[in-house]
């Protein structure tokens, strides 16, 4: 999935300095543009790829950093003298930089955008007698367009939801309210999971890995289901699926995408396994966004994760783990909410003191130390201290190699928890205890499947992976403030939680000066 093509933003060329209509009238020979480009089966993938490109920009530390500073589990962390926003989305403030959220809003419609325009183009291609293969790019480009909206939907609420490419008439369009956006992410959702295939490509070496599959689709259904069901009280989701659908559709992942665990928690995370890692490709990866580090230090290629130098540790490479800024430091409460034999702790979590590595906070410069940083995603050394991505000729900024996971057959095990708690508690429990007995290598630690055991449970499996700040906005207000209100630690650890805000992050200042009074800023932000 790393081939790349350059598309016109515009829907059409304007040439200009041309006396004749016959000039105007020809195709541009040297430029791809949407009118000349879409014939082929070769060109509509070539299109697919660039929706797809746009995921390593998303995972650079967008959604996935700013949510998990903002949740109860991490602090901003950094250095001492960076920037103040970090520390903004920790507090719940919005001061030094009323910018602080536009790359996750404008990466989430450059993502629709590409997605839109392969859409609206899929009928000029000549596909011939595969019409297979035209359904699965229309499958996996809506799935993308549905994963872009609700990236965008979950942190900021009402959005401006997009099924085509806008005109210059509609620059300015409004938001809607939230059962529209989301009929649409559950239409394309739907359409996903219906229309491809059984395949699953998490397999050592399989070339499809990290491509949409219909078990990815289902997983999503369901997760998107559990959010907007809960965000906003409803039965079902906009009107489009129903909790009993939501419940068949995780299900079936469940049952038949031949997904499973790893039987080492510690081996999904390098940092924690080494030479036992399991592979990014391995069979509980039902999707993540791929990265790889062949950018060798080249700024203008988005091949390497970028996320990764965020969370490592700050100020040089300390053991195993390599250098990097210290943002996100880790609670101290969410380590010891782990119990006595959870594996779990110790796989997701660099414990300076108890691992016997001497992290000196004041010298390494690093803001709101806890003791505890990210050992999930964290970048590591080889034996003789270097970096690993330096010593294959990268850059320890940009050329990290990780992927990104976004649905975990763990994770996947909980929403099926959840889902059939009122309707099935027998199959409730066998998936809770999945998850639980992996975590301790026993039976011996079970407990009642429950909403509360099975939302504790999600924090303890998920922890740093992006989903915290989510599963609280679902739970209501007054449960989030209890959670993320802090004064353990003395004043630069104080959080306080703005009920007001309802949960959604501010919008980009500049969209809303460039929407001309169309869009509003957020309720607590202005």
């Amino acid at each position: 999935m790393k081939r790349y093509i350059k598309l016109f933003a515009l829907s059409s060329l304007l040439v200009l300095g041309a006396c004749s209509e016959d000039f105007l009238e020809n195709e541009p020979y040297t430029d791809k543009v949407t009118e000349n480009f879409y014939k082929t089966p070769s060109d509509a993938f070539e299109g697919l790829v660039a929706v797809y490109d746009v995921l390593q920009r998303e995972a650079y530390g967008g959604p996935l950093l700013i949510s998990e500073q903002a949740s109860d589990d991490c602090f901003g962390g950094y250095g001492i003298a960076d920037a103040q926003s970090d520390i903004e989305w920790d507090r719940f403030l919005y001061v030094s930089d009323k910018d602080m959220n536009k790359d996750v809003w404008s990466n989430a419609y450059l993502g629709i955008y590409r997605a839109n325009i392969l859409l609206e183009n899929i009928d000029k291609v000549n596909w011939g007698s595969d019409t297979a293969l035209k359904t699965r790019y229309e499958a996996e480009a809506r799935f993308l367009r549905a994963h872009f909206h609700f990236t965008a939907a979950k942190m900021f609420g009402d959005i401006i939801p997009l099924d085509h490419t806008v005109t210059t008439s509609e620059f300015e369009l409004p938001r809607q309210a939230p059962e529209v956006t989301y009929a649409l992410i559950a239409s394309d959702l739907k359409f996903a999971a219906d229309n491809l295939g059984p395949e699953n490509y998490s397999q050592a070496g399989n070339a499809n890995y990290g491509r949409i599959t219909k078990w990815a689709a289902e997983a999503y259904l369901a997760r998107t289901f559990l959010f907007y069901t809960g965000t906003y009280g409803k039965a079902d989701l906009a009107g489009v699926v129903s909790k009993a659908e939501a419940t068949a559709y995780i299900n079936d992942v469940v049952n038949n995408s031949g997904h499973g665990l790893v039987a080492d928690f510690a081996n999904l995370w390098l940092a924690a396994s080494f030479e036992n890692f399991a592979g990014e490709d391995n069979t509980e990866m039902v999707w993540a966004v791929r990265f790889n580090g062949s950018g060798k230090g080249n700024w203008d290629l988005h091949e390497g994760n970028r996320f990764q130098v965020n969370i490592a540790p700050r100020g040089g490479a300390i053991g195993r783990y390599a250098t990097g800024w210290g943002g996100a430091t880790v609670n101290p409460k969410l380590v010891s909410l782990y119990e006595a034999g959870d594996t779990r702790k110790a796989a997701s979590f660099i414990d300076y003191a108890g691992e016997g590595l001497n992290f000196d906070a004041q010298a390494r410069e690093q803001r709101q130390y806890t003791g505890y940083s990210w050992k999930k995603y964290c970048p590591i050394t080889n034996e003789a201290g270097t970096a690993v991505v330096e010593a294959n000729g990268g850059n320890f900024q940009i050329d990290n190699y990780q992927d990104y996971a976004i649905i975990r057959f763990s994770d996947v095990l909980l929403m099926a928890a959840e889902l059939n708690l009122s309707s099935n508690q027998a199959l409730a429990q066998a998936d809770f205890d999945r998850v639980r007995d992996r975590a301790f290598k026993n039976t011996t630690n079970r407990k009642t499947a429950s909403i509360e055991n099975i939302m504790k449970e999600r924090q303890l499996e998920l922890a740093l992976e992006g989903h915290r700040y989510f599963d609280l906005i679902r739970q209501g207000m007054t449960a989030m403030k209890l959670a993320i209100d802090n004064t353990a630690g003395g004043s630069q650890f104080t959080v306080t939680f703005r009920t007001e805000t309802q949960g959604w992050l501010p919008l980009p200042q500049s969209q809303i000066i460039l929407s001309n009074g169309t869009i509003t800023q957020n309720p607590g932000w202005n």
